[in-house]
């Protein structure tokens, strides 16, 4: 897919990723970027190419008022994403079905409120913004997080299939962790969201069903196929 002249609707635009790939699309010749987040006002892009949009992923409504407006997007980008910190055995089990509501349902209903405009203007191309956590559970506040993120991403395999045949790239893009808000406190090592989006684009034009951004994706996908030990070890002794 090539990006210049695109027209594209990037959700969660307002800060980390988001908006790296608005300016990213930006830089790199897009024709148009709708700029969604839940308060658009916060956007804050003075590029005449810059549409905000209201768009909650939790709110059905404001998702088919989006498309309903940006009938012209060739490329959208499901960024928008929470990460409520809960653990599956002893958090709220509300809190971990938003993570499910919103990562999962969220995205897959503006994937499907997205089909038809993309159908429309020969196919187009979808990234969803995953992480090496679809892959792997880790300690300490991920568990819930974790499983969003693997359905989300099986997800993503399954409307890639069913997309096909209308010639829609769908494409997955897995990180360990970026320098974003939601990742504000976390004592790991941080890439630049901007490499993020950079990788997917790069990854779009060459037509790659999946971008592996950093060291920790690639090392956890290569994992998958051997003993889960290299990834969890024995249990601990009592």
């Amino acid at each position: 897919m090539d990006i210049t002249g695109a027209i594209a609707l990037v959700t969660g635009a307002n800060r980390g990723i988001g908006r790296r790939f608005v300016e990213q699309l930006l830089d790199q010749g897009a024709e148009k970027v709708y700029a969604t987040a839940r308060r658009p006002e916060s956007i804050g892009f003075t590029d005449a190419r810059v549409t905000p949009l209201h768009l909650d992923l939790l709110d059905e409504k404001s998702v088919s008022a989006a498309a309903a407006v940006a009938q012209d997007v060739t490329l959208l980008v499901n960024n928008a994403g929470i990460s409520t910190g809960a653990d599956l055995l002893t958090a709220d089990l509300a809190m971990i079905r938003r993570d499910l509501e919103t990562h999962l349902f969220g995205t897959l209903g503006v994937i499907r409120a997205f089909a038809p405009v993309l159908a429309s203007n020969n196919g187009g191309a979808i990234v969803n913004v995953l992480s090496v956590l679809s892959w792997v559970a880790t300690p300490g506040g991920s568990g819930s997080y974790s499983v969003a993120k693997a359905a989300e991403w099986n997800m993503t395999n399954g409307v890639r299939v069913e997309l096909a045949g209308q010639k829609t790239l769908v494409q997955g893009v897995h990180l360990g962790a970026a320098d974003t808000d939601m990742m504000a406190g976390r004592d790991a090592p941080k890439i630049d969201p901007a490499d993020v989006a950079r990788a997917s684009l790069d990854g779009l034009r060459a037509g790659a069903i999946e971008v592996l951004v950093d060291d920790p994706s690639r090392f956890v996908k290569a994992a998958l196929s051997g003993d889960p030990a290299q990834l969890y070890g024995p249990p601990s002794a009592s």
